[in-house]
């Protein structure tokens, strides 16, 4: 049995262009389904949030206005209510240690764009598990947080790897298009990562090493089987 954290935003709000708090949250399906996939394999998965705060849902992410299915988002809100007990007590982010850990998860929604793109306690965590070559994985905007990994001299750890995110044509097709305050695609490539992207709306993952990044919240089953596959060949 592996022990995976999974890392999950606190932030229920995220301020847009225009300077105003867009009600947001962790996205149900990217938290639900691969919880899931990576428990039922047999694995120990952990809850941290900065703070040990309570993780939000994000609200439209359980109905039609975010694109979901009535009958998915009764059964992404009914798994989510399975594990109340992890959600509702998170770990504290700044207590956890990579080395405590075989692989790190981070899912989306936009809520990581508040409060983990740029949090330093993540930054030294993910620095210290890549050094350590740990399984890290995000997902949609959850790729955002690796932005907070930094060297000492500034520099992005995670430049020059091959990786995806949520996009900028998802974010405007059917995120917050022009209200977004940033888009993660293209800071990440502004920060030297190699952006490897799908269609709008595939179900797209990319390996590079031990660094694994899913587009959108489609790509959760499969993000979460690849690391799997990772844990099985280390």
């Amino acid at each position: 049995m592996a022990k995976i954290l999974m890392i999950i935003s606190s932030a229920d709000t995220l301020t847009l262009a225009d300077g105003t708090a867009h009600p947001t949250g962790y996205w149900a399906e990217e938290v639900a389904a691969s919880h899931k996939v990576l428990v039922e394999a047999g694995h120990r998965v952990d809850i941290a949030t900065p703070g040990g705060v309570r993780p939000t849902v994000d609200a439209i992410s359980l109905d039609e206005r975010g694109g979901v299915e009535p009958a998915r988002g009764a059964s992404f809100k009914a798994y989510l209510e399975s594990i109340e007990a992890d959600l509702a007590t998170p770990l504290d982010l700044a207590a956890v240690r990579a080395a405590d850990y075989d692989a790190l998860y981070l899912p989306g929604g936009h809520a990581p764009m508040t409060d983990l793109a740029a949090n330093p306690q993540l930054g030294a965590l993910l620095a210290d598990a890549d050094g350590r070559g740990k399984t890290i994985a995000a997902l949609c905007h959850g790729v955002a947080a690796l932005l907070s990994a930094e060297r000492a001299d500034g520099t992005f750890v995670f430049a020059g790897r091959g990786l995806t995110s949520f996009t900028d044509d998802e974010e405007r097709q059917g995120g917050l298009g022009d209200a977004a305050p940033w888009l993660v695609e293209t800071r990440l490539a502004e920060r030297g990562a190699d952006l490897k992207t799908g269609a709008p709306w595939s179900d797209t993952v990319i390996v590079d090493g031990n660094l694994i990044t899913g587009q959108n919240p489609q790509s959760s089953i499969t993000t979460a089987q690849q690391v799997l596959a990772a844990l099985k060949g280390a």
